[in-house]
């Protein structure tokens, strides 16, 4: 089958110019959890969601393949009923049947001749073998650390039967996957700074925030020690997954936790501050664990927190937290680590320490950060729109495709059939 792309092609401007004309950009969502305006964890789902809104306000056609449970403003391909539930479930015999399910109704989505690249966020595994094998360029986001991803062992790219473009999220894991994958490009995630409210001046509950997945490399318990060290209220949230290591690390944790109290059931409305928040912040329990919190919850937790601490012990490739917190106007102190000194500008939009001392000496400097100073910087340097115009870029370069009154794609699809996903 030759499949002509949807778009005829049109006459420039009167001067003659051509125009790049919208592409047709199809996401293959992860099954991990749905796609949802209020998602709790799942930061690839939230990459994924932002980089589809960004597309579509730069007027592209963005198309998401995923779970009929996700939410999607926009158009949508719905491949599964549901999402796995869980960052964990992929690799059980009844999610591994699910994820090809879901890649094998991709395919059928992109063998219609209407898309013009394929946007995908894992399952290189499936590319590499050759039961993913659309007839349409591939960019890959590369989102876990170069350690964790397993790619030691893949196929060279070169023997793969599709091509793959690798996008890194930021210098430094573009640094670790340098002799692993070549890298199309970086790009920096992005989030709608218009949908964080701001807070200018800081609240008078006066806390120190922390959100993360609970976990040993997000140093929950140094978080804890700081608190303690400066006197202040720490308010910890994130999720505890079923993983031995983090079930452990939780009730290690939980030792040093004055109040446990989950909120994540409270609605968010006009009265959460008053409701939900207030009578946890007046307390007088120091280091309080409030749970999950999804979108909405945890832009209010942020937006009134004194500043976000995020004293992580491991290689971060990105970490949506330092962005979110900075939207809201809080600044950020951090450890040096991972990508941590490409987004947290030092003495600017919060501090970059070293150590636990260099965090407690940074607690009593954070109040001279000028909040405006950190909206704007998101504003700037990580808004949708400027990750979607980096995605963008590198669409046209690898599908090849013309501006209105050029000559037509190059693209066609050779795919007479579907071929069905084999199960691994």
């Amino acid at each position: 089958m030759t499949g002509s792309l949807p778009h005829s092609d049109t006459k420039a401007s009167m001067a003659g110019l051509t125009h790049p004309r919208p592409l047709n950009v199809l996401h293959v969502a992860t099954l991990n959890k749905p796609i949802t305006p209020r998602q709790g964890y799942g930061p690839i789902e939230t990459v994924i969601g932002n980089i589809h809104k960004g597309l579509t306000s730069l007027g592209h056609r963005s198309i998401v393949a995923c779970s009929g449970d996700s939410i999607v403003t926009g158009e949508k391909h719905v491949t599964v009923a549901k999402g796995l539930g869980g960052y964990c479930r992929a690799v059980l015999p009844g999610g591994q049947a699910t994820v090809v399910t879901h890649l094998s109704k991709v395919l059928a989505r992109a063998a219609r001749g209407d898309v013009d690249i394929i946007h995908m966020h894992e399952w290189l595994e499936y590319v590499d073998d050759g039961s993913f094998s659309p007839a349409l360029p591939i960019v890959m986001t590369l989102h876990v650390p170069a350690s964790e991803s397993g790619f030691e062992a893949r196929v060279p790219s070169a023997l793969m039967r599709a091509p793959v473009h690798f996008v890194a999220i930021s210098a430094y894991q573009r640094r670790e996957y340098a002799d692993l994958v070549p890298i199309a490009k970086t790009v920096l995630h992005g989030l709608d700074v218009a949908d964080y409210p701001f807070q200018q001046e800081v609240d008078a509950a006066n806390y120190l925030f922390s959100i993360a997945r609970i976990t040993r490399v997000k140093g929950q318990d140094t978080a804890i020690e700081a608190a303690r060290a400066t006197g202040s209220k720490l308010i910890l949230a994130g999720c505890v997954q079923s993983k031995p290591d983090d079930r452990a690390f939780f009730e290690e944790l939980k030792r040093s936790v004055d109040l446990v109290v989950d909120v994540g059931r409270h609605p968010v409305d006009g009265a959460y501050y008053d409701e939900v928040m207030k009578p946890i912040l007046s307390c007088d329990r120091q280091i309080v664990y409030v749970g999950e919190l999804d979108t909405d919850a945890k832009k209010q937790w942020y937006r009134h927190a004194r500043a976000t601490l995020f004293p992580v012990r491991w290689g971060e490739p990105f970490g949506m937290v330092l962005i979110e917190s900075l939207a809201c106007g809080t600044p950020i102190l951090a450890f040096d680590q991972g990508a941590v000194p490409e987004i947290v500008t030092h003495g600017e939009t919060g501090f970059v320490v070293a150590s636990l001392a260099g965090m407690v000496a940074a607690v009593g400097l954070v109040d001279h950060i000028d909040r405006r100073r950190c909206r704007a910087d998101v504003a700037a340097r990580f808004s949708v729109e400027r990750m979607a115009t980096g995605y963008a870029d590198l669409y046209r370069s690898v599908a090849r495709v013309p501006a209105y009154g050029g000559a037509r794609s190059v693209l066609q699809s050779s795919v007479e059939t579907c071929p069905s996903v084999s199960a691994r």
